[in-house]
């Protein structure tokens, strides 16, 4: 007859991936928080990449030419690194919860501390960058002082990792 020390482990064994202290390393709140955190990131580099209107590029009367790509992304112009952001702090917002390894023990402190560095360096860039050098970043380029909100958003989200934070 096995004992109780023996029954956990084969349980624990049993499931994959799983630490029995810790819990689940993969669960289906971290898959959606992956996933969302990929889609905003795709949604991002497919906009800026292959729908945004070049600003240097003019057609042969002398025009600036309009977006490529599907027609309601180009209609959306900016709104596009809002959805993008969007999905990406909603990602970083849902991989907070306790269910998944970014919401637990050390995983709080490493998702606090990179949002809120992640968030400093974003505006600290835009500054040094802001008066004569930011046409060459991708993305903060197009978004000029909303490039505040941006890294304002990225401590936000490393506040709700400070709410888990024991």
């Amino acid at each position: 007859m096995p004992t109780k020390v023996t029954a956990v482990r084969i349980k624990a064994r049993d499931q994959q991936f799983a630490d029995p202290d810790r819990g689940p390393v993969v669960s289906p709140r971290f898959v959606l928080a992956l996933v969302l955190i990929a889609l905003g990131i795709a949604w991002i580099v497919y906009y800026y990449v292959g729908v945004r209107p070049d600003p240097t590029a003019f057609d042969s009367e002398g025009n600036p030419e309009g977006p490529s790509g599907p027609a309601f992304i180009g209609d959306l112009a900016r709104w596009n690194y809002v959805i993008g952001f969007g999905l990406f702090m909603l990602g970083l917002v849902v991989a907070a919860h306790p269910s998944t390894p970014l919401g637990r023990g050390r995983g709080v402190v490493v998702g606090m501390l990179g949002c809120f560095l992640v968030g400093l360096l974003w505006i600290c860039t835009y500054y040094v960058f802001a008066n004569d050098h930011l046409q060459s970043i991708p993305v903060m380029n197009d978004l000029d002082q909303y490039n505040l909100v941006v890294g304002i958003a990225f401590m936000a989200v490393g506040f709700t990792y400070a709410t888990k934070w024991e």
